[in-house]
């Protein structure tokens, strides 16, 4: 997949949170869903905040700063695919850390937050060295446009579990 692919489904997701947002109460964004686990507030400040600082570590490679290294095999796989593995995922204790309950007014902040940022990396990704990397906390070391892809599955990851708490409202 291009990176204007890659950018094109990001802004199509995007666009799919914000609807999903515009189409939540208020009272129920702040809500712990009857499943236990994060609040719909608490899904966008993650996956918003997360999105956010994934991006550094990809402007960081835009601009030549990172390391010559390998990306390993299994993450290959997991970007060409376009999805993580099946299963729950440990969030990393740096963000979890992050995460708070949000207003609907704070989740479209973040939303526009994010695709003013990409829209000023749009035009310099392609720009990128492969070989300039900077390291994810879980799949190693990845380059720009591997980044813009990181982003993307995660915050299609995320989609299915604002699904999962819709559901069990």
């Amino acid at each position: 997949m291009g990176n204007a692919a890659v950018i094109s489904s990001l802004k199509n997701i995007s666009s799919r949170y914000r609807d999903m947002l515009n189409s939540i109460a208020e009272e129920d964004f702040q809500l712990t869903p009857p499943i236990g686990g994060w609040s719909y507030s608490e899904v966008y400040s993650h996956i918003f905040d997360a999105s956010l600082l994934a991006m550094q570590p990809m402007e960081d490679c835009i601009t030549g700063t990172g390391q010559e290294r390998k990306t390993a095999f299994a993450v290959k796989v997991i970007l060409f695919i376009g999805s993580l593995p099946p299963g729950k995922f440990k969030v990393p204790e740096k963000l979890v850390s992050r995460v708070k309950k949000i207003s609907k007014a704070e989740a479209e902040a973040f939303i526009n937050e994010f695709l003013l940022r990409l829209q000023k990396d749009e035009a310099h990704i392609g720009n990128a060295s492969d070989l300039i990397k900077n390291k994810h906390p879980r799949l190693g070391y990845l380059n720009a446009v591997q980044w813009l892809r990181f982003i993307e599955i995660h915050l299609k990851h995320h989609l299915k579990q604002l699904k999962r708490i819709e559901k069990s409202f």
